[in-house]
């Protein structure tokens, strides 16, 4: 007998905490571009208790993503999607940030919204970035939350020229996401779904733990320092967040982005992180 079935984009230690407190009784289909990644948190579950199967996606196609869904609907119904794939300044070029953390999440929230179980939720993951930046103007906000999404790419404040480096890609990437996560949940809403945003801030994971170690370390720890938690979050305080909203605690939220930084957004507008400071 098929099971209810979650989507797990991002074979990563917040994708994997929000699996673990939202899968159990359901099949999720954890994908990731490295497959090894996705077969490891595979591995990593099964042995705990729960179902779940490996794949392979490219984030950057809408082809490998209809695949997947292919794939998901093929186990079951799409109760849950969890995304929580993506790429940071430090690991791609501009042109990759932008095709997968922008239009790829835009892709696979239209595309699982058009299955989406009804009573189904989804969740993905932005990031602080997206508060640093200067406020965009109206018509801008507009135009990432709408434009088709086979035209988000050529948009003018996409475009190289406009764009300083690969932190401000990130910025709008996340900037996008919580945009086409409000303009999406209208959509998901005539199917009985809801959509929401996470914005973590600084995580303890194996990549985090490589950024404090690296040439970006000092930056790292000077902004989780002066913060006024004083310290960098968990993937379970993330997965605590997923669960309000996932659960039917959460019935009422639809279209919203959830900060969780520790307060270091507000350190940077209003304390010792502010730039000038």
């Amino acid at each position: 007998m098929n099971k209810d079935v979650m989507i797990l984009t991002g074979a990563g230690q917040i994708g994997m905490a929000i699996a673990r407190r939202m899968g159990y009784g359901k099949t999720i289909l954890v994908a990731d571009k490295n497959p090894a990644n996705a077969e490891a948190i595979a591995k990593t579950m099964n042995e705990a208790g729960y179902d779940v199967i490996a794949a392979e996606v490219d984030l950057a196609s809408r082809k490998s993503i209809l695949a997947l869904i292919d794939q998901a609907q093929d186990l079951g119904d799409i109760t849950m999607l969890v995304n929580a794939a993506g790429v940071s300044p430090s690991q791609a070029p501009v042109e990759t940030i932008l095709n997968v953390d922008l239009y790829g999440t835009a892709v696979l929230m239209e595309e699982v919204g058009k299955v989406i179980a009804p009573g189904g939720v989804g969740v993905t993951i932005s990031s602080q970035s997206g508060w640093r930046m200067p406020a965009l103007t109206a018509e801008e906000d507009a135009l990432l939350a709408t434009t088709p999404t086979e035209e988000l790419l050529s948009l003018e404040i996409l475009q190289p020229e406009n764009i300083r480096d690969t932190l401000h890609a990130y910025q709008l990437a996340k900037r996008c996401n919580e945009k086409r996560v409000m303009a999406e949940a209208v959509k998901w809403g005539e199917r009985g779904a809801r959509i929401n945003d996470i914005a973590p801030g600084i995580i303890v994971t194996p990549l985090a733990i490589d950024e404090f170690n690296g040439p970006r370390g000092d930056f790292y720890k000077n902004m989780f320092a002066k913060c006024p938690a004083s310290r960098p979050g968990t993937a379970d305080e993330v997965a605590n967040v997923a669960e309000l909203l996932m659960s039917d605690k959460g019935a009422f939220i639809t279209g919203s982005t959830f900060l969780i930084d520790g307060g270091a957004t507000s350190s940077y507008f209003y304390g010792p992180l502010k730039p000038e400071a």
